[in-house]
């Protein structure tokens, strides 16, 4: 079709499958090429997705085709090069998230992307699962008064690091990786954060990274949150990829538990409902709610590619950078670290 927004794909790894197939669900765009630097993995993938062309040279990619945006799905020590290559394009980019191996990196990125006249977004797709938007709603309705703590509690007993090999290697393990996720959605139910203290731990000897993170943050509402990763935990709901959390205010609470279900407690009693994910054929029945978030999150930035706004901006994405690595400089210090 003729509005369309053609783009194409940079990676073709474990997670692209699942971008693409999301991609399919959202009206608008349509990807008509794959870059990887293995051509095979990229080919399969084309076949798989019927994607027309493929390129083992991002370069050739952009010289060739006629593109709207890109987006990469690559490992984090190549974000900053392709989007680079992009950005000088004046391309739109999209970027997976971790968005980079460092603070120094991320803020090199935006600034790069600011410089060019690129639109940045990073791909952050936690925040839209249904259940922390419902979440997010109740908060907003304001039936419990001022907040005055929080907990966010992502606790998982699969080793990701067996289907995402890199992650086993990382010298920053979870809050890098999983932490980009937790700490987002800490900033988009709570706010921005003033002050950070963490401790990590590793608890499995086959990583160079830590696997259990536990970050408590002062927000600019005076309001404190934890947030609690591990990937150590043996627990009822461990091998769910579900994130619980559970705010006090004044006059309430909200708590999103497991089964997906947003309850709300105030003097008049308790309020309760489920928001489970919208059920697609591709997606892992075990990473349902991460699976289902990916599509309202594509179709979000496909309004900020093609010149609306979207949520998660790179400008928006290097606050939750900027908490992630003051995390680990708390850890690392043993002190708590302003903001």
């Amino acid at each position: 079709m003729a509005d369309e927004a053609r783009f194409a794909v940079f990676g073709t790894g474990f997670w692209s499958r699942f971008q693409l197939a999301a991609w399919q669900e959202v009206e608008g765009a349509r990807c008509v090429a794959l870059y990887n630097r293995t051509r095979s993995k990229a080919e399969g993938l084309a076949a798989e997705f019927g994607v027309p062309a493929v390129y083992d040279d991002p370069e050739e990619l952009l010289d060739k085709e006629q593109l709207g945006f890109v987006d990469i799905i690559t490992d984090p020590s190549t974000h900053e090069r392709l989007v680079a290559t992009v950005a000088e394009r004046g391309l739109p980019v999209i970027c997976q998230k971790p968005m980079a191996p460092s603070l120094e990196a991320a803020e090199r990125m935006v600034a790069g992307c600011r410089r060019a006249d690129a639109p940045f977004f990073v791909h952050e797709n936690w925040r839209w699962q249904p259940q922390i938007r419902a979440f997010k709603a109740e908060l907003d309705a304001g039936r419990t008064g001022p907040l005055f703590r929080a907990h966010i509690n992502y606790v998982s007993s699969m080793a990701v690091w067996e289907q995402q090999p890199f992650l086993k290697e990382a010298s920053e393990f979870i809050l890098a990786d999983m932490g980009s996720h937790i700490l987002d959605v800490a900033r988009f139910l709570f706010g921005e954060a003033r002050a950070v203290y963490c401790q990590t731990r590793r608890m499995h000897e086959e990583l160079r990274g830590e696997d259990v993170a536990t970050v408590m943050m002062r927000m600019e509402s005076g309001a404190t949150v934890v947030c609690s990763l591990a990937y150590a935990g043996c627990t009822e709901h461990g091998r769910s990829f579900q994130t619980f959390v559970f705010a006090e205010g004044e006059c309430g609470s909200v708590e999103l538990g497991p089964d997906y279900r947003v309850s709300t407690t105030t003097a008049e009693g308790t309020v309760s409902r489920r928001c489970p994910p919208p059920c697609y054929p591709w997606a892992d029945a075990g990473r349902a709610a991460v699976h289902a978030s990916i599509v309202p999150c594509n179709a979000d930035l496909l309004k900020g590619v093609t010149g609306g706004r979207a949520e998660t901006t790179g400008e928006d994405n290097l606050k939750t950078v900027r908490l992630v690595y003051a995390a680990y400089e708390s850890a690392r210090t043993d002190r708590v670290v302003e903001l």
